[in-house]
Order: C-alpha cells, then sequence, then structure tokens
C-alpha cells in the first residue's frame, strides 16, 4: 500500500502572484484551493498538481528542490527563458559555469529553476517539467521509492532518480554532500492515501519506511505533517 503525490507544494508570500507565474510558464489551468491557497491543474501526464499556499516566512537560502525544464531546440529553450522572464523571473548564479548549457532563473519569490537545453539524454522521454531535482542523500531517494511506489530508474554514485511507471516528471537525488538546512523548506510534497487504504494505515506505513511525525504545521487544518529521512517536510492530506 502506498501514497499518492498529490501535489507539490510551495509555500508564498503572495501565493496568488506566484500561481499566476507558473501557470503562465507551464500553461495549466489556475483554481482555487480550498485552503485559501490556489492550484494548478496539469495538462500533461505530469500526474500531481501544483499548490500555493500563504506563507509568512521568508526564503531563507537556496531551495532544496527545484523543476528542470525541458526544451526540444536551441530556440525553445530562448522562448522559454524569455517567456518565464517576461511573467517576472530573473536570471541567477548558483555556480553554473559559461560551458553549462542549462539557464538558471528564479521565479518572483526567488525559487530556482532550470531550463534544461535540448538533447539532454537523461530527460530525454519527459515532458516540459523533466525532473523535480533534489538536493538529498541515497537514504532518501530509497524512502521515496517506498512511499510512492515509484521505481528507482537511476542508482549511480549515490545518485538516485525515481519516476511514476505512468510517465510524468523524474524526481532526483544528487546524493552526498548535502547542503545543510537553512529553515523550513520553501517546497514539500502533499501525499494523498490510495484509494483502497486508510490515512492512519499508510502513516503507519511511512513510519516504518523511516519518516518522522512531527508537530509542526502545514498549514492546513488536518492534514498529518511529517518530515522524511533527510528532514523534508511533507503532508499526508486528509481523504479528498
Amino acid at each position: 500500500m502506498t501514497c499518492q503525490l498529490f501535489a507539490v507544494c510551495f509555500d508564498a508570500s503572495e501565493p496568488l502572484r506566484l500561481a499566476r507565474f507558473w501557470s503562465g510558464v507551464l500553461g495549466w489551468e489556475m483554481v482555487d484551493d480550498p485552503h485559501d491557497g490556489i492550484m494548478l491543474l496539469p495538462s500533461d501526464d505530469t500526474g500531481f498538481r501544483i499548490r500555493f499556499l500563504p506563507s509568512q516566512d521568508r526564503k531563507a537560502g537556496q531551495n532544496r528542490m527545484h523543476f528542470d525544464l525541458t526544451s526540444t531546440s536551441l530556440e525553445d529553450q530562448q522562448q522559454t527563458v524569455t517567456r518565464s522572464l517576461g511573467l517576472g523571473a530573473r536570471h541567477i548564479d548558483i555556480g553554473q559555469t559559461p560551458e553549462d548549457g542549462h539557464v538558471v532563473l528564479a521565479d518572483p519569490e526567488g525559487n530556482e529553476f532550470c531550463v534544461i537545453e535540448p538533447g539532454n539524454k537523461f530527460l530525454a522521454d519527459c515532458g516540459f517539467i523533466g525532473a523535480l531535482a533534489c538536493d538529498g542523500s541515497q537514504e532518501v531517494g530509497y524512502f521515496w521509492s517506498e512511499a510512492l511506489g515509484w521505481p528507482l530508474v537511476w542508482d549511480q554514485d549515490q545518485e538516485t532518480a525515481i519516476r511514476s511507471p505512468h510517465g510524468g516528471p523524474k524526481i532526483t537525488w544528487g546524493g552526498p554532500p548535502v547542503a545543510p538546512r537553512t529553515g523550513r523548506n520553501r517546497l514539500h510534497f502533499d501525499l494523498a492515501p490510495s484509494t483502497d487504504g486508510d490515512r492512519q494505515t499508510e502513516v503507519d506505513q511511512l513510519l516504518s519506511h523511516g519518516a518522522t511525525r512531527t508537530d509542526a504545521g502545514q498549514g492546513e487544518l488536518g492534514a498529518v505533517a511529517m518530515t522524511d529521512p533527510d528532514g523534508n517536510e511533507f503532508c499526508v492530506l486528509t481523504p479528498r
């Protein structure tokens, strides 16, 4: 029995503004979220939603996860960059070199994302969101493979990646050294119990895989707040 990845959730100072940005970049429909936020619905095989919930916390340091957007050509890559800049993104330097083919940007609230150059073999069969790239250990990659029931599609040199059997983006972890935490993560996973299971059973399963239950609120009434083996926050939502 496994949970479903319901959404990737952004903590946002201005949820509506951030949702409009990502809706414009991705071309996803924007709808109201029942918990005072905004949600984007995928228009492809991504398989999860993107949520934007209000938060008073300011971003501190580089995020532990970011989106890698794919390109079909150099012209397509430039069009994505130009569209993103027009919607409020900016170029940032996180140590990339002039030889790197990808373009590193930040959204209006400073959340990093990359526009990957064409010809990237690792993301060749993925859609526009090629990957959710995470800073994390091999252990946490194994944990999320078990938690979601997604097979490992990469496991070399302590770097791991998983992908849904139904396709969509890969979720990757870069292995050591893992950057130290600089406060609460701005992005986290929202999980939903599977259709044939109850939430408590699945929470118990997550605990057995190495998760920890916490008292930290996630801004949503009734959600079970937990952390994975690397200390990253996530929520198990009430059945919908």
